[in-house]
């Protein structure tokens, strides 16, 4: 076995209770990693011998940022439509159209190579484990493909044919449905772990109540576990369909009812916030501080996807959720990272206590404070040991 002592480190975030604070904090900390699992954690002073030492000279480290909520395999551009909506044009899911023209015309390799560098662009801003959708294929071929090489990526990927239903099927939409949970969720269902719906009645594109059931409960019959996309545009029947059927995560949350917050407050399924994306449609920002004082999961992700934010930026949402969502630090860094993870049903990733995956993130700065005290500057990076 091979040990890696990473040592220097002016503050340690765990998240282990045996520590400081909510975070689990550890001042003048080291941490040794042994095969890629985290085997020994501490005051510097005390830190064991290792194969090998990494000094990272007084800055903060975090676990790596779970980013737990993405649609990174397509081609094409959509800038025009995000200049239009900063005009005041609103969005309702009909540009997805656009992605997946382009996405059905580019080549594996093309697709390929773009998903390496937004991958590899993620890990430079931190992030250490990303979930990936489907979703710009909308026919059998093209989305077993987008999972087929999402999957060289990542382990969790997720099944997203019901993401809005194709301008060619839009004549029958209850055999694009019968699609969906017929063969092209045989074709996909090797190549995911998830199975998610854009369950939005506002949207004349995405699905109702019945159609997302039916798609979950299809996807949950063939192994797959349950993701939503729910009360992004308005309010409406995503979250409490999530919690019903067990749904580890529903995301956008924008338009909560009391009756949905007591919902999430009350079960296992996380509320996902994605501020990106109210930043980037000029949309209004859910309530963290109203999940988190109920009693609520929360994670934070970046909704990374040519349409509605086009940001793989996770210290970006950390930032827009403590000055626009009513959340501290600590509780916006504990859901890029614990959050998520439970998000994905994870207890491998999202913390540094002995034991888990030896996923570090090294920050430029001497505290996690620094993520929200100073948006825009290039502070975190994932640490290759």
């Amino acid at each position: 076995m091979t040990a890696t002592l990473v040592t220097g480190i002016a503050e340690l975030v765990t998240h282990d209770e045996a520590y400081d604070g909510p975070l689990g904090i550890v001042r003048d900390a080291a941490i040794v990693a042994t095969d890629g699992q985290v085997s020994w954690v501490g005051p510097a002073s005390d830190a064991p011998d290792a194969d090998r030492r990494v000094d990272v000279e007084g800055r903060c480290v975090v676990p790596g940022f779970v980013d737990s909520h993405s649609h990174l395999v397509f081609a094409g551009d959509r800038s025009a439509e995000f200049a239009a909506r900063m005009t005041g044009e609103p969005y309702d899911g009909g540009g997805i159209a656009v992605s997946v023209e382009a996405t059905r015309a580019a080549s594996d390799d093309e697709l390929r190579a773009l998903l390496r560098t937004r991958v590899a662009e993620m890990r430079a801003q931190g992030t250490t484990t990303v979930e990936i959708k489907s979703g710009y294929g909308l026919d059998v071929a093209h989305e077993e493909r987008a999972l087929r090489i999402a999957r060289e990526f990542t382990d969790e990927t997720t099944f997203l044919g019901a993401h809005v239903v194709p301008p060619e099927a839009r004549g029958d939409r209850s055999a694009y449905v019968d699609l969906v949970v017929g063969d092209m969720l045989e074709a996909c269902k090797p190549y995911a772990r998830w199975v998610d719906v854009f369950c939005e009645p506002h949207s004349p594109h995405a699905f109702t109540e019945d159609e997302a059931r039916r798609v979950l409960t299809a996807g949950r019959d063939g192994g797959l576990e349950l993701r939503v996309h729910g009360n992004q545009l308005g309010h409406g029947p995503g979250v409490a369909l999530a919690v019903e059927l067990g749904a580890a995560s529903v995301d956008h949350c924008t338009y909560l009812s009391d009756d949905d917050v007591e919902a999430l407050a009350s079960s296992e399924t996380v509320a996902t916030l994605l501020p990106g994306v109210e930043f980037s449609t000029r949309s209004p920002y859910p309530s963290g501080r109203r999940l988190i004082d109920a009693g609520a999961t929360v994670a934070l992700a970046t909704d990374c996807n040519p349409g509605t934010c086009y940001s793989s930026s996770i210290v970006l949402m950390i930032a827009l959720a403590v000055r626009e969502m009513g959340m501290t630090p600590e509780e916006a860094l504990t859901a890029v990272t614990l959050g998520s993870a439970r998000s994905l049903r994870r207890d491998d990733i999202g913390h540094l206590r002995v034991g888990a995956r030896a996923d570090l993130t090294v920050l430029d700065a001497p505290s996690y404070l620094h993520i929200p005290y100073r948006p825009g500057v290039p502070l975190a990076r994932a640490l290759d040991l």
